[in-house]
């Protein structure tokens, strides 16, 4: 599939760990498992908030449109991802792989967005509880959901014009699981400072921007659970955020390893079992770690779970 130095790029082949053949199979059998946890768990997730009148609140909302953000953000990789391992690589036109990285940059930016503001929702509930009320309204939360969508969009449309308007040269084939952007700048030929610039600053607007929305945002939880003077009220009002925090680290842990390194030096390998975490494990992760670490996730499952079984009664 690779041409010649010169020869303009006009479609992708995209390979699945070509070092390891034998893998394809077993891999296969994994992730497609993955996958099937993702869906169930994020549209359980989904519909528990929905019928639920106790997860009626701002954090649930949020949660909610996460974990459908989730499962938009894994379909747009995984099912390509599952074929690619069965026939050992894939052919995407030049559309089709533009296509699949607006789309994967627009839900992967939303979800950094919901976390910066799910960090804030956590942020005005325990460093300002009698607000809570009057700051997080209706109008407040869908607001929010609307900037991050808007956001996105915006992030994804600039970041994907950009990037496909440089010339792509010589091998067409991307040693990867999706069209992504560090596989992509592998492939470009010319000058192309410019529009790397304009990546670059883009990107500043996604990641760095929610990280320090989080971490500030927790330096100022931590600083008033430190004021509570009894160990279970601190230790109570941090179970409130820690699946949050979790969620958080696994997400950015990943994507600040991928990206806010040097693509000098880098295995293709090591880069291929990174983006597995933040395009598979990841979303499958999100809703296990909401529903074992929270008191009224657990509470709303079993409450779920027995109105099954009581209507299954003869």
């Amino acid at each position: 599939m690779a041409g010649r130095n010169d020869t303009v790029v006009t479609e992708f082949f995209l390979t699945a760990f070509p070092e390891h053949p034998e893998w394809g199979l077993p891999l296969f059998l994994v992730f497609l498992s993955f996958y099937l946890l993702t869906l169930l768990g994020n549209t359980g997730m989904v519909i528990l908030i929905r019928v639920d009148g106790r997860l009626h609140t701002p954090m649930y909302f949020f949660l909610g449109h996460l974990s459908f953000v989730d499962i938009c953000y894994s379909s747009v990789t995984v099912p390509q991802m599952l074929a690619m391992l069965l026939e050992r690589g894939a052919v995407l036109s030049y559309t089709r792989c533009a296509a699949q990285f607006f789309l994967f940059t627009f839900f992967a930016s939303i979800d950094c967005y919901l976390l910066a503001i799910m960090a804030y929702d956590r942020y005005v509930a325990v460093c300002r509880p009698l607000l809570y009320v009057t700051v997080m309204t209706e109008k407040a939360r869908w607001g929010l959901l609307a900037a991050a969508y808007a956001a996105g969009f915006s992030s994804a449309f600039v970041r994907t014009v950009t990037a496909f308007t440089l010339s792509f040269c010589g091998t067409n084939e991307i040693d990867f699981i999706f069209c992504d952007l560090p596989p992509l700048l592998k492939l470009t030929c010319g000058d192309s400072y410019t529009q790397e610039v304009v990546i670059i600053v883009f990107a500043i607007f996604v990641m760095p921007l929610c990280v320090l929305v989080i971490l500030v945002s927790y330096v100022f939880i931590i600083v008033a659970i430190m004021r509570i003077p009894s160990a279970g009220g601190r230790a109570k009002t941090f179970s409130t955020c820690a699946s949050h925090l979790t969620a958080v680290s696994l997400f950015f842990g990943t994507l600040i390893f991928m990206y806010l390194r040097g693509n000098s030096g880098q295995s293709s390998e090591e880069d291929r079992a990174v983006s597995v975490l933040y395009t598979v494990v990841t979303p499958m992760l999100n809703p296990f770690i909401y529903s074992l670490r929270n008191k009224e996730v657990k509470e709303a499952v079993v409450k779920a779970l027995s109105r099954s079984k009581s209507r299954g009664r003869p």
